[in-house]
């Protein structure tokens, strides 16, 4: 899944030692999607090596790719939002409109002539009327 908007906030990061022994960080972002009503989605970049490869700061226009994954933990559940690649700028955008394309005016119609409708007498209040498909009832 895909999700463009401007990051509004960078959290700070959080690190930890494993079960196993190995060392993890996760650093928290939150996004502002650009719809007519925008909304706030709060999401992860897991991994020290991934952290590197997408740098995000404040302002910056982002498309981010992210796998959404929910579990349970004594009788609660839990979702979290991990981002898998950040790419700078609105791509979604620039993919469906080709800067380089000249703008064209759309070919005009020709008008096509009316046929008068034919009249029909048909009872509105009569239940019988009509093609049998209606369930109102009325």
């Amino acid at each position: 899944m895909e999700v463009v908007g401007k990051i509004i906030q960078v959290l700070p990061a959080q690190e930890g030692i494993g079960k196993n022994g190995n060392p993890w960080k996760v650093q928290p972002y939150v996004l502002e999607t650009l719809d007519q009503y925008p909304r706030k989605v709060h999401f992860e970049v897991f991994g020290e090596d991934r952290i590197k490869q997408n740098p995000c700061d404040i302002d910056q226009l982002v498309t981010v790719s992210f796998d959404i994954e929910s579990r349970e933990f004594n009788g609660r559940w839990y979702t979290s939002i991990r981002a898998w690649r950040i790419q700078q700028g609105d791509t979604t955008q620039a993919a469906a409109v080709p800067a380089a394309a000249p703008a064209q005016a759309a070919p005009v119609a020709a008008p096509v002539a009316e046929q008068p409708a034919a009249p029909v007498n048909v009872d509105p209040f009569d239940a019988s009327a009509g093609d049998g498909t209606s369930d109102l009832p009325f």
